[in-house]
């Protein structure tokens, strides 16, 4: 027999919250060409092709390969983002590239803010191995906010990244006092973590927004969460398409979703930063790039996924 108590435990800590709009911001791929020059008129397409779909595009992400581009690729892909959108709204990240050991560096975040926020994005504050080493990280924060008046927080799991950090939770309860912190990616892959800041979010800061970045559980858009995924830039249209079918209470929500998730499950198993070279593969089969190359320095997958992405290619189609 279940007790009350034991019944209690296996329910989510979110009831679903049916019929909201939700906000969705997808991470941008960088794409390559053959050569291995970066394609910057399949990024500009694709950057358009994100907005124009109702998305907020998201650039210089884990999905750009932010932590493996120069900085003046990093600014270039914000002059091109510029460029390409004319005023309309995009996030980026801000990344400092630190080592195991480093101290925090606020100045160096504060100037990529800063040099975000001059080509009219929002930042999006990586963690670094110096954020996460800091005993008072919530404080970090709040002298972002003292120069920065609006950005994005990350909690970015170590199967991304190995300087990510997954915050406790009185950490994220102290990030929610900082008014210039819009919302917070949370990127642990846990429904858990991810449903106690949704309830913390909804008794202490109700405009909050939680962004998840769980690609192995997209419905959790369902409970609360708006997202900032990598999964959505291999369907920006469909996302968008799911996201009102959500808001309208269509039922056709439900089939959509389960055939993106299948997507999520193939292109981010282990080992999980290989999901970018799959989205480069299913977009060259969507025929929206015209190579499936990656970064050089990025992880790849087979190419007897490509397939496997076909069928899928063809299912949402």
């Amino acid at each position: 027999m279940i007790t009350d108590r034991q019944e209690a435990k296996t329910q989510p800590l979110q009831q679903i919250k049916p019929n909201r709009k939700i906000t969705g911001i997808s991470a941008i791929l960088l794409p390559y060409t053959d050569d291995g020059a970066i394609d910057w008129d399949g990024f500009r397409a694709h950057v358009a092709r994100t907005s124009d779909a109702g998305i907020t595009p998201a650039v210089n992400m884990d999905t750009g390969y932010v932590n493996l581009l120069t900085d003046d690729e990093r600014l270039a892909v914000l002059k091109h983002t510029q460029e390409t959108l004319g005023g309309r709204n995009f996030v980026a990240g801000a990344f400092v590239g630190d080592q195991p050991g480093d101290a925090w560096n606020p100045g160096a975040v504060l100037q990529a803010a800063a040099q975000i926020q001059q080509h009219g994005g929002t930042p999006v504050i990586f963690q670094s191995y110096g954020l996460t080493s800091r005993a008072d990280i919530a404080g970090a924060y709040a002298e972002i906010g003292r120069e920065v008046p609006q950005f994005i927080a990350f909690e970015l799991g170590k199967m991304f990244a190995p300087f990510g950090q997954i915050y406790s939770l009185e950490t994220y309860a102290e990030m929610l006092d900082v008014p210039q912190c819009l919302g917070a990616k949370h990127s642990s892959l846990s429904r858990q973590l991810e449903w106690e800041r949704l309830e913390l979010r909804d008794s202490r800061r109700p405009d909050f927004k939680v962004f998840t970045g769980n690609d192995l559980a997209i419905d959790m858009v369902m409970y609360g969460s708006d997202y900032l995924l990598g999964l959505s830039t291999f369907a920006p249209d469909l996302f968008a398409r799911r996201d009102a079918m959500w808001a309208a209470g269509d039922p056709g929500f439900y089939e959509l979703n389960d055939i993106l998730q299948y997507l999520g499950f193939l292109a981010f198993r282990p080992p999980v930063p290989a999901y970018k070279h799959s989205a480069a593969q299913f977009l060259k089969l969507r025929g929206w790039l015209k190579s499936d190359q990656i970064h050089r320095n990025a992880t790849r997958r087979p190419d007897s996924d490509v397939e496997i992405l076909r069928d899928i290619v063809g299912r949402l189609s």
